[in-house]
């Protein structure tokens, strides 16, 4: 690990002005990465982020596995490539700047039998036209060298994948914002955004009684992104639909038996990558996740359902169209979900050893999933653009790595578009 990192993240809850230059809505780790760079970019902006939780990093920046991507799963010349590749040496020079304990602990990518062998060679290819640096390909040995407990005959090892609390580096953004004259306002649910003139009215629920103003608007809401597109009356081609994941815990006497980060061969037919190991920086080690319907936008348990967001999925067509695609796989996920056995079967398949018994009950997030009308899962980094208002609808894995490199992106359309950039 390098340095330590402290910060006190105490939030206003009342703005000090009600007229703004830009206001950002999410303070998630993508919206405060974009605040953050909007104001190294302009010295002096009025900026306020607003975020309708109770603290900053609340939902998808803090509830994820903390892996640093090095970029080799993405196609090459794809944005999430681009992104990643840049955003991963951008991450670490920022940790090293403000002292964020971070690790490189490496990762391989393993292949349990000959079937998997060309995707694996795809996915080295891959890295190497991404650029990633320290690719290997390595045989059954050296696979017992780095993880003596995985099984597999053949496996990518990247060694500058790495590991890293993203809550440790959102409050470093936040306390970036707030020194550089930014103000955040937490437990502040934007309710409707209205173009006057120059100015975007924007209401909040917690604060009835004013209404914020700013001439420019980006939302970065994560699970409610689709929501914020509709208040500004642009048109949204993509509804966020969430989808649970479980994981499970490695007992502290089981830990030894992963050193890094074991991931498996992404099978195509399939939407999502699959369970995995990952050390954490805290020592624990967790085991998945999963992926199901969740039953709510912000629905962390198993049957925590919130009736309006569950019929807005299961009213939506591209749902179903979805669904009809993937049902055998929804099935055997919702089976895995309720049937810890057979959770733990697929996870002996990388781990022999691991027994039902090693493991605890941990933790679990939602990932905020755009899909199409026609069912498709949106696989890039999605931004819409309207006249006074920039919404990030889609920030899949790897945006936390990818942050800063998006918060430059999104500053740069931006500054092509937002007069108050002007001259900077």
């Amino acid at each position: 690990m390098t340095g330590t990192t402290h910060v006190d993240n105490t939030n206003p809850a009342q703005p000090s002005s009600h007229d703004y230059d830009l206001a950002i809505v999410g303070a998630g780790i993508v919206g405060l990465a974009t605040a953050r760079e909007a104001l190294l970019r302009r010295p002096g902006l009025r900026v306020v982020v607003l975020e309708k939780a109770a603290t900053i990093a609340s939902e998808q920046s803090s509830h994820n596995s903390g892996v640093i991507h090095s970029g080799i799963y993405y196609a090459p010349g794809s944005l999430k490539a681009r992104a990643c590749v840049a955003g991963h040496r951008a991450m670490l020079d920022f940790c090293r700047e403000q002292a964020i304990p971070f690790e490189l602990c490496g990762k391989v990518i393993v292949a349990l039998d000959e079937r998997e062998l060309p995707r694996l060679e795809e996915l080295y290819q891959r890295g190497i036209a991404n650029g990633v640096q320290g690719l290997e390909m390595i045989g059954p040995e050296r696979l017992r060298e780095l993880e003596p407990y995985a099984a597999g005959i053949k496996a990518i090892y990247s060694p500058n994948t790495g590991i890293i609390d993203y809550k440790l580096v959102a409050q470093a953004y936040a306390r970036a914002i707030q020194q550089s004259g930014g103000e955040i306002i937490t437990g502040c649910q934007v309710t409707f955004l209205t173009t006057s003139g120059t100015h975007t009215i924007i209401g909040a629920r917690q604060h009835p009684e004013f209404d914020l103003s700013a001439r420019y608007i980006i939302t970065c809401g994560g699970l409610y992104a689709d929501k914020l597109s509709k208040m500004s009356q642009e048109h949204s081609a993509v509804q966020i639909v969430p989808f649970r994941g479980d994981y499970y815990l490695l007992r502290p006497q089981k830990r030894h038996m992963v050193r890094s980060l074991i991931y498996p061969v992404p099978d195509p037919r399939f939407p999502f990558l699959g369970v995995h190991f990952t050390r954490r920086p805290d020592g624990e080690v967790w085991a998945g996740p999963n992926a199901v319907l969740a039953f709510a936008r912000a629905g962390y348990r198993r049957w925590q359902i919130n009736p309006r967001d569950l019929w807005e999925v299961l009213s939506y067509h591209g749902f179903w169209k979805m669904a009809a695609r993937y049902w055998r796989m929804g099935m055997v996920e919702m089976y895995r979900d309720y049937v810890k056995a057979a959770y733990v079967r697929v996870l002996q398949r990388y781990m022999p050893e691991l027994q039902g018994s090693d493991l605890l009950p941990g933790p679990s997030g939602v990932r905020a999933q755009a899909m199409t009308p026609d069912g498709r899962l949106v696989d890039d980094f999605l931004i819409q653009h309207g006249e006074h208002v920039i919404h990030v609808q889609n920030a899949p894995s790897p945006a936390a790595t990818s942050s800063l490199y998006i918060a430059r992106m999104i500053v740069d359309e931006a500054a092509r578009s937002f007069d108050i950039f002007a001259g900077g």
